[in-house]
């Protein structure tokens, strides 16, 4: 039997209200234990969900004045008794609440634990828990969408269904090999070879929707570069919102890479070489002109090369320089990822008919282009637009399809469909059913993975660290 756990579940630091989460068997001892309600009957003699008033307690010392709910075994978020208590949010005070259930019988949660337990008791499956996962760290209103559609089940109900559809075949297969003479089968060989062929079609259309889940959930390596006084920082700030980078009418003011958080066109832009959802812009690329600037333009080359979206900004106001038709060249031969040209400063020559011949001649180069202006903001729609083409499925929505969010789903994917193919091969050969019967277990195997079925410990424990421990 598993013991009783407890933490605080609100962030820490000064606020109304914070809440500690009890939970295991022993979760209505231990609330009888730290809780006095009012009424003075005990808390577990309560009806299960009622909010109850009284006073939070540490032996015979009144720590604070409260509420407490208790909800009993298997009608809570872990399935276990668990009671919720809420307290006034002073650090100090929610210490010594929790203080007082530890002291009553519980024991401090590890990271995670809360939800590692409700995924243990079939609450939710392993992918609707790592939707949970990224609802607590969303940066973005997709993120959170993206998320609220995980919860919901839309991937554990797509995997399902694939599951069940190899499990049906899997069936005629066996009922012919266990009983040859009495022609159970439903489907001949060439039904079954249809059966598979569209399962794998199925598997295939799922695990491409994570070009999307990715785009939204871990973000694309971006990179804006140009020459000096392009309008790099003025594009940088338009997306941030914020003065994030110096601008001046002086060349060379940005000497570094630059990087902030950014949800742009429904993708999350990051900065290379990082986790966190950011976007990297880098010091304008030229010759430098002393060790400052070159050090900075060394790092930016080094991102255009680790970028899987570059911004180029082509200033529009005047001619190409040397500097400028070369990054061009490099980014037009550039192996994999993608690049947004964009004539910048529209407002100072009225779009791409008033700029420069030479600098709409080198933006037409690129197939992926826009004309705008920082500084007003004209021509972002547009640029959000395009980015969103590039990665986003417009086809799917994230909160109501299902839509691979992260590595460990797609590779199980990966895996499932390497076996169906290999099936499929088997029966198209000629070869008996029953040996195609063992790759599809295989991809059976694989998909259930995808909701924790047959993952090993160490998946699971890995998935379950990333959580606070209130969680």
């Amino acid at each position: 039997m598993l013991d009783t756990i407890a933490a605080i579940s609100t962030p820490r630091g000064k606020g109304g209200v914070a809440l500690i989460r009890i939970s295991g068997p022993e979760a209505a001892a231990v609330g009888d234990r730290v809780f006095r309600p009012k009424n003075k009957k005990a808390l577990s003699g309560h009806a299960e969900r009622e909010a109850v008033f009284g006073e939070i307690i540490s032996g015979a010392a009144v720590i604070d004045t409260g509420l407490a709910v208790l909800f009993r075994a298997p009608r809570s978020f872990t399935g276990e008794d668990t009671v919720e208590v809420s307290c006034h949010g002073g650090v100090l005070v929610t210490a010594a609440v929790l203080g007082a259930a530890l002291s009553a019988g519980a024991r401090q949660a590890e990271a995670g634990e809360f939800t590692r337990r409700a995924y243990a008791a079939g609450k939710l499956t392993l992918s609707e828990a790592e939707s949970l996962g990224m609802l607590l760290d969303a940066r973005t209103d997709a993120q959170l969408r993206l998320a609220r559609g995980g919860m919901s089940g839309s991937v554990s109900k797509a995997v399902g269904e694939l599951c069940e559809r190899i499990s049906a075949v899997l069936g005629d297969i066996y009922a012919r090999i266990d009983f040859p003479d009495e022609d159970l089968g439903e489907l001949s060989a060439a039904e079954i070879v249809e059966c598979v062929k569209g399962i794998r079609a199925d598997a295939e259309k799922l695990r491409s929707t994570y070009s999307t889940g990715r785009a939204i959930a871990e973000g694309i390596p971006t990179v804006i570069c140009g020459r000096t006084n392009a309008g790099k920082s003025t594009l940088y700030n338009r997306l941030t919102g914020e003065a994030s980078a110096i601008v001046t009418a002086d060349e060379g003011t940005t000497r570094d890479v630059l990087t902030e958080t950014v949800s742009f066109g429904g993708v999350t832009l990051r900065p290379c070489g990082g986790v966190t959802p950011r976007l990297s812009a880098t010091a304008g690329i030229r010759e430098g002109r002393d060790e400052a600037e070159r050090v900075g333009i060394g790092r930016a080359k080094d991102k255009i090369r680790e970028s899987e979206l570059v911004l180029f900004v082509i200033d529009g106001s005047r001619a190409p320089d040397g500097d400028e038709y070369a990054l061009a060249d490099e980014l037009a031969a550039r192996d994999g990822g993608r690049v947004a040209a964009i004539l910048s400063k529209s407002d100072l020559t009225g779009g791409s008919a008033g700029a420069d011949r030479n600098a709409t001649a080198l933006w037409e180069r690129f197939p992926d282009r826009v004309s705008l202006s920082a500084e007003s903001g004209e021509g972002m729609d547009a640029l959000a637009s395009l980015v969103g083409r590039m990665f986003i499925d417009g086809s799917l929505s994230p909160e109501t399809d299902a839509v691979v969010q992260n590595a460990r789903q797609y590779a199980a994917l990966g895996e499932a469909i390497g076996a169906i193919i290999d099936a499929e091969e088997t029966l198209s050969i000629g070869y008996s059913p029953d040996i195609a019967g063992i790759s599809l277990e295989e991809a059976l195997s694989a998909l259930r993975s995808v909701d924790g079925r047959g993952v090993c410990a160490e998946v699971v424990d890995n998935i379950f660290s990333k959580f606070c421990v209130g969680k």
